[in-house]
């Protein structure tokens, strides 16, 4: 039988190395020399054990003494021949330990998992003078709070939840999936290395240790939110989850629809009838405002689809500086419901701008124009 190499000299260390740089070692020629990276390869597969065995014996406090002290001789001879991939020690484990290390778990360490409470959506509909001047209001929304009757144990008064018999109490299990050795929240405890028997069971929350309640909060809507803006309210989600933090609670803020304005950030937009008179001699109109009315002068020769600024009677943004504008835009109405005498008047007038339609009608000349060159 050929003699058995230096375990130091397998994983490439110093005799002074430490647990952690032995574990680094092995992990890196478990994944280098594994068979199933090295698929009909002899020697590879020696290599491999050779490291499996090393790492079982170095990665022992008592092994390592017993190995530094007599070598080969102060451990057993049996140690390692023809060990299973799957053993202790073997590349499972060594992938076992690097999830371990990623996710916070490891071989004998105990945690319970502590979840932070979920967030909470609250749809909220203001009108658009709420969102403009601010407002306050009451919202009664159904949480999952910490239950009172067991002040969120899960259990009866004079009762207590026990060790979790499948996990004992580490709060993970640790699953063989061929070579890969996962761990993952024990599914007895869901994580909390504890459990609470059926008859020990809070009769409120049934051992949950949350219930679901409503309550009422007052909310607080600044000036100037717009359409989609959330107003955060810390705490006031769901409880958490084995003592973990509460969750927060949003309200999205969406805006009724105006019966005359259109808001587009700080600005304001709405539609403005005149008169066939008013827009062809001019005039001053009344404009209405989300403060009151204003007055507007139309100057003469107005047409329909004319845009209007009237500065500083929009919105203030929630994070703007300066209110934005109302923007009119004036649509010029054709009468209705006229007398003889009213349509007399209108055919009068009528005629006596078709001597020169050019000058009086400058859009429908151009058009007229446009047309007859399309055709030609």
């Amino acid at each position: 039988m050929a003699e058995k190499k230096d375990f130091y000299e397998v994983l490439g260390v110093n005799k002074d190395a430490s647990a952690e740089d032995i574990k680094k070692s092995y992990r890196k020629l478990a994944m280098k020399y594994h068979p199933d990276r090295n698929p009909d390869n002899a020697k590879a597969e020696e290599q491999f054990k050779e490291a499996k065995e090393a790492y079982e014996i170095l990665s022992d406090d008592q092994k390592r003494a017993a190995y530094d002290q007599y070598g080969h001789a102060g451990i057993n001879p049996n140690m390692g021949e023809g060990g299973g991939f799957g053993g202790a020690g073997g590349f499972g484990d060594a992938f076992g330990d690097i999830f371990g290390d990623i996710f916070g778990g490891g071989r004998g360490q105990q945690r319970a998992n502590v979840y932070r409470g979920a967030d909470l959506r609250y749809n909220m509909e203001i009108s658009l003078e709420q969102a403009a001047k601010g407002t306050e209001t009451k919202i009664r929304i159904p949480v999952m709070s910490t239950c009172e009757s067991c002040n969120g144990t899960g259990a009866k008064a004079g009762k207590s939840a026990t060790t979790c018999g499948t996990c004992s109490g580490h709060g993970q299990v640790r699953i063989q999936q061929g070579f890969f050795s996962v761990q993952q929240t024990c599914p007895k405890c869901h994580g909390t290395g504890k459990t609470i028997a059926k008859a020990d069971e809070c009769t409120s929350c049934h051992g949950d240790g949350r219930t679901k309640q409503h309550k009422t909060l007052a909310v607080k809507i600044p000036a100037g939110v717009d359409e989609g803006d959330r107003i955060r309210l810390s705490g006031e989600g769901e409880a958490g989850v084995n003592g973990g933090p509460t969750g927060d609670l949003y309200v999205v803020v969406h805006l009724k629809k105006h019966a005359i304005f259109e808001r587009d950030g700080g600005n304001l937009h709405c539609e403005m009838p005149i008169s066939i008179t008013t827009a062809a001699l001019g005039g001053e109109i009344e404009v209405p405002t989300l403060g009151g009315s204003a007055k507007m002068k139309v100057p003469a020769e107005t047409q329909t689809g004319g845009v209007f600024r009237l500065r500083g009677k929009g919105i203030k943004p929630l994070r703007g500086a300066e209110a934005g504008d109302l923007m009119v835009h004036v649509v010029v109405e054709t009468p209705v419901k006229l007398t003889e005498k009213q349509k007399d008047l209108l055919r009068e007038f009528e005629t006596s701008t078709q001597a020169d339609a050019g000058k009086h009608s400058p859009r429908n000349k151009s058009w007229l124009d446009k047309a007859k060159a399309f055709f030609e």
